[in-house]
């Protein structure tokens, strides 16, 4: 059964954060999320593009998403014959960069075929290798390291398995080094977010004494020489987030040996066709990975939680509770983490949550269908 779309509807979201989160580029107090509905056959699908509100951590932004998606996205998908979702991604490669606008639109046309075949979204992407997924979360730099140091031991008090802390030159190695003191035991990761360069590598190199799960991205977002450079010099794992946006580059990072685990990011990657393939590449050489997060809304976290579904994503993810970062999320119920730190997967179809359309509506601050008619 093919899939031929009467419209899309883009929804520009504003929701506050319980508590700011800061990377080594900037710090968020709101996240502006923008949503994709895809309609057939008067069904609903749904995605998110995770692209934050500036060109940081990748050249996409809130500001960039809105008229590529109405000029270039929706117009080669609204007006298209889909056999399947799988033509999503090949439809809108022509399109450079901008994976997370176009894995926006392909989430949606995803969860869209998943609803038209009563399926859940695991299922329909080939996933079901576990019924719950292990979660970790990710702790933003903070004011000062007791600020950290609470913030850990709330995290691990509700049962999460694994802390991931930001790093950036003068809040690495003394910080971590507290850390540990403080919880010698616990799975530890360091995300750098790309703040580094190889004249650092002495002082990364002084990570290797804290016994790290893993340096998540330490160098340049599109550098995988270096990279290989410096997994040679360390003990520690690279994972590599930001320079991995394709399965070919998967396989370049792991020719040059450039790390030893991947991250995957939906929207970095363009949805869940070349997330799949990332994900093929790196469980065929022995690479494990697993399911980083962009402060989605429920939508974008539902889509995460699918994803970590396949059987190669065995660590961790950056798959969380609603509550970390919305005093209310807009699916219900929300995403819940349980005390042993797993989150348990919906055999509901589609991406396994209600949405709250009232709160929907009151956090959308602009909204524009784009029909077949309009378009043609």
């Amino acid at each position: 059964m093919g899939i031929k779309l009467e419209r899309v509807i883009l929804r520009h979201l504003k929701m506050p954060l319980v508590h700011f989160f800061e990377t080594s580029f900037s710090r968020t107090y709101e996240r502006d999320i923008i949503l994709v509905e895809a309609v057939a056959d008067g069904v609903s699908g749904w995605g998110e593009v995770t692209a934050g509100e500036n060109p940081y951590y990748n050249e996409e932004w809130t500001g960039s998403i809105w008229p590529l998606l109405i000029d270039y996205v929706v117009p080669r998908i609204v007006n298209a014959s889909l056999d399947s979702a799988s033509d999503v991604y090949p439809r809108l490669a022509h399109i450079r960069g901008h994976y997370m606008t176009r894995g926006g639109m392909e989430a949606a046309v995803w969860d869209l075929q998943a609803r038209l075949h009563g399926n859940p979204l695991w299922k329909e992407i080939g996933g079901g290798a576990r019924r719950e997924i292990p979660c970790g979360v990710s702790i933003g730099i903070q004011d000062s390291v007791g600020q950290l140091l609470e913030k850990i031991r709330t995290e691990l008090d509700a049962g999460y398995q694994r802390i991931k802390m930001k790093i950036k030159p003068g809040w690495d190695v003394e910080v971590i080094r507290e850390v540990r003191k403080a919880f010698p035991g616990i799975l530890l990761m360091a995300d750098a977010n790309s703040a580094y360069t190889l004249k650092d590598t002495s002082r990364l190199k002084q990570l290797d004494e804290f016994g790290l799960m893993m340096i998540e991205q330490p160098l340049a977002h599109d550098d995988i020489i270096d990279h290989a450079e410096l997994q040679a010099a360390l003990e520690t794992p690279i994972c590599l987030d930001e320079c991995i946006r394709s399965a070919h580059h998967a396989e370049q990072a792991i020719r040059l040996k450039a790390g030893r685990i991947v991250n995957i990011k939906l929207g970095r990657v363009g949805g869940f066709a070349e997330a799949k393939r990332v994900h093929d590449v790196c469980q065929a050489n022995g690479i494990p990975v697993w399911c980083g997060g962009m402060l989605e809304s429920g939508i974008g976290r539902a889509h995460n939680i699918a994803l970590s579904t396949l059987p190669d994503f065995v660590l961790p993810g950056d798959v969380s509770a609603s509550k970390r970062y919305w005093k209310q999320d807009i699916v219900a119920p929300p995403v819940e983490v349980s005390p042993r730190g797993t989150i348990a997967i919906s055999d509901r179809p589609g991406f396994g949550y209600d949405l709250d359309r009232d709160l929907l509506e009151r956090l959308t601050v602009r909204s524009k269908i784009l029909s077949r008619d309009v378009l043609s």
